[in-house]
Parts: structure tokens; sequence; C-alpha cells
């Protein structure tokens, strides 16, 4: 699995005094997630992630992170054009909160707004979106923080999912085999995913249990996401060809 961090460089807690005259500019450009071949995403995401990502758990088994594949070949990423253009139907949240992030709460529960001031967007020339109206936070930015307040909450409940998988059992160490368009055989590898006999093995409260939390549905979508391995390696064969 790929590094999933590398494209925040340099967060900086934002402030009036120092980011007061600064702009983000996005511009549909995704470029920074180009060496990113996996991304956690929350619960509430599977359905539309699942139509065309391959969904898996990262990390440890006992502390699991779902998260899409983005790509078969070392750190690239088959969802990012030459342009910078996004080539999926959906963008997963992770990517979208970029490249502001929210940090983890203190001992006083004060959460804190970061911006990557690294991010090529983030500019002093008033191109795209102000981070400030004078000493206050812009419209844009108040936004902003609403939807990274929103993002930490789903990463919470999505957690508590993950770890009733681990606590179950559920979960086995998994690979996917594919052949470059050299014909070269490989295999991707250091994730896990549900082990359907064990599910099937489940309890009654269990199952019931998850069946109310929506966390059965979750996992259904995990299972059949496998499928989409197959659209990857075409991308990334295309993406080779391409080059």
């Amino acid at each position: 699995m790929a590094k999933q961090l590398l494209f925040y460089e340099t967060p900086m807690a934002v402030n009036a005094a120092r980011h007061g005259k600064m702009s983000v500019d996005i511009a549909g450009d995704y470029g920074f997630a180009r060496e990113v071949n996996s991304v956690p995403i929350a619960a509430a995401e599977f359905a539309l992630c699942a139509a065309e990502y391959p969904i898996v758990f990262a990390g440890e088994a006992s502390a699991p992170v779902p998260s899409v594949i983005l790509g078969l070949d070392g750190s690239k990423n088959a969802f990012v054009g030459a342009d910078g253009k996004w080539l999926g139907t959906y963008l997963p949240a992770y990517i979208r909160r970029y490249p502001f992030a929210l940090s983890h709460q203190d001992d006083a529960g004060t959460q804190t707004l970061h911006v990557d001031e690294g991010f090529s967007g983030l500019n002093d020339k008033g191109k795209g979106e102000a981070l400030f109206d004078g000493d206050k936070p812009s419209a844009y930015l108040e936004n902003v923080l609403k939807f990274q307040q929103e993002y930490h909450t789903q990463h919470q409940r999505t957690q508590a999912y993950a770890k009733r998988l681990a606590e179950l059992e559920l979960l086995k160490p998994m690979q996917a085999n594919y052949t470059t368009p050299e014909g070269e055989k490989r295999t991707l590898q250091g994730f896990f995913t549900v082990d359907r006999e064990k599910l099937k093995a489940l309890g009654n409260e269990a199952v019931m249990q998850m069946f109310a939390s929506d966390e059965l549905e979750c996992t259904y979508l995990h299972l059949h996401s496998a499928r989409n391995f197959a659209d990857i390696a075409r991308r990334a064969g295309d993406a080779a060809r391409a080059a």
C-alpha cells in the first residue's frame, strides 16, 4: 500500500496573522495525489466508492483502516490524468478535503484547522477563494471548517465499524494478482478483506448489531467492490501505454 499522507508536506495552523492575505485555488487540479495509490474512506462513502474502486482494509488487522485502491503500480494513481484532472466519477472525501486538515482534539476538546503551505494552489495573488475577510474567516473558510468537522465525525464512526470487524476477527490478508501491459504478472498485497465464511458463521446477535448500524451493508459493499480490481488494472495499463 502507498504512503497515505505524502501530499501533506507542511501543514500549518490557519490564522489571520499568517494567512490573512492568502487564497486557495484548487482549479480542478489533483496532481498532488498523483503518487498516492490508496486513501482512507468513511463508511458513509462505501456505496459511492464501491461503484468504481476496490474497498480494502489497510494497516494492522487489529486497527484496520477502510481505504480505496486507486492504482496498482507502486505509488501511481490511475485516476489522475496527465493534466491533473480526476478521471473517476466520485472523488473521495480524503482528497476533497485537501489542502486542509483538522488536528486531533487536545485535552480541552479543541480542534485546529491546518492548511498545507506546500500546496501549489495556496497563493497571495488573490487567485481562488480568500481565506479571510479582514481579520475574520471568510465564508469559504467557514464552509471548509464545517466540512472538516463533518469529515472528522464520519471518521470516528468509521473507526467504530473497523474496530467491530477486528473484534469479531472477520479480517484476513488479501492480495490482488494482475498483469502489466508487458505481460508481467504482479501482486498487490499488504491489506485485508472480510472473510466470507467467518461472516456467514456469525451469531444472530452480532449480525443484528451490524445490520442495525448499517455495518453489514458496508461489509457487503466492500466484498462486492473487489470486482473493480479489473478496471484498475485496465486504467493502469492504459496509462502505462500512453506514457
